[in-house]
């Protein structure tokens, strides 16, 4: 078993949790981060503003990234026809 941390990232804050969780191994870390931001996205998307952006890190014991998944609202330019 390995101890992982999550981290959330939006505009100028930046937080990680304090208390690790325990997954078996990466895999299952995985499995869980996406069930975590399936909870999240659809609140966090509906407040997204242009040109911000949003991210939830899986850490390992180190605090070290192993995995990143980022929701990125930008503004382009269109051309009318």
């Amino acid at each position: 078993m390995s101890l992982y941390f999550f981290r959330i990232s939006t505009g100028r804050y930046s937080g990680a949790a304090d208390l690790p969780y325990e997954f078996e191994d990466r895999a299952a870390a995985w499995t869980e981060m996406t069930e975590v931001c399936a909870n999240l996205l659809g609140g966090i998307a509906r407040s997204l503003k242009p040109n911000a952006a949003w991210c939830m890190e899986l850490l390992d014991e180190n605090k070290k990234p192993v995995f990143r998944i980022s929701l990125v609202g930008e503004a382009v330019g269109c051309k009318a026809s």
